[in-house]
């Protein structure tokens, strides 16, 4: 059936344009925000993962002893900075007297920040915090979670997989909990949806070890991460000491 364009009845947009003014100024707002609070953390390793798991979990517990052998290497642990997975990385971190940073979303359930955070920054719009998640990071680890969780991951492998990104590693841990995921990805590249070399962008692993050396080869060596020498702060920016 054929209909003609002029028989459409299109519906109403856009909105006005002082509603998209005020958006843009308070996108704005929080980019500032998050750069001016994160300037200074140093490269750092971002964990993904569920925000309901308690500390008694095995989950929990493997994302803090993993994370503390991470910042022994020199990087700065960054989580979203609330319960559960988050809440076990920062305080791998604080276990080791490493760094510990969150960027936190502001949520009316669930999260809050968590207490083992040197440093924090509360943002509005999930894709302001996915962009300073990802802007500080050397790798990413994607522990068990939840949607939150896969979307963080695949933003990171799809900016990664296009160059848009550094080929950063990325750390899937746990291979039972990811076993449906790790097939799907399988199954796409039989498909021809992604690339054969696209599986190499991960590593599937349940070891510590492991993990942290393909974070020495992979991180620290690939990008030639050097340890931190003072940075002078600018007074007139107040700015100040980590």
């Amino acid at each position: 059936m054929t209909v003609k364009k002029s028989e459409i009845k299109f519906l109403q947009g856009p909105q006005s344009r002082w509603k998209e003014l005020k958006f843009t100024m308070n996108v704005f707002y929080e980019f500032i925000k998050g750069f001016r609070k994160l300037h200074f953390v140093g490269p750092c390793v971002t964990v993904f993962g569920s925000a309901r798991f308690d500390e008694h979990h095995e989950y929990y517990k493997k994302a803090r002893e993993l994370s503390g052998e991470i910042a022994k290497l020199g990087f700065t642990i960054m989580t979203g900075g609330g319960p559960g997975i988050m809440e076990a990385a920062n305080r791998g971190a604080h276990d080791v007297g490493g760094r510990s940073v969150g960027c936190n979303i502001i949520l009316p359930f669930e999260q809050h920040e968590n207490i083992y955070l040197d440093k924090s920054v509360s943002i509005k719009y999930f894709f302001v915090r996915k962009t300073l998640l990802i802007k500080y990071s050397y790798a990413f680890i994607v522990m068990p979670g939840g949607f939150g969780t896969m979307d963080e991951y695949f933003e990171a492998l799809t900016l990664i997989q296009t160059k848009m990104l550094n080929e950063f590693p990325i750390i899937i841990f746990d291979k039972t909990y990811h076993k449906e995921l790790i097939d799907h990805i399988e199954f796409m590249k039989t498909k021809g949806t992604i690339a054969p070399g696209d599986l190499k962008l991960c590593l599937f692993t349940d070891s510590i070890d492991e993990a942290i050396q393909h974070l020495r080869n992979n991180a620290i060596q690939k990008f030639d991460l050097k340890h931190e020498k003072p940075r002078r702060r600018f007074w007139w920016l107040l700015e100040r000491r980590y």
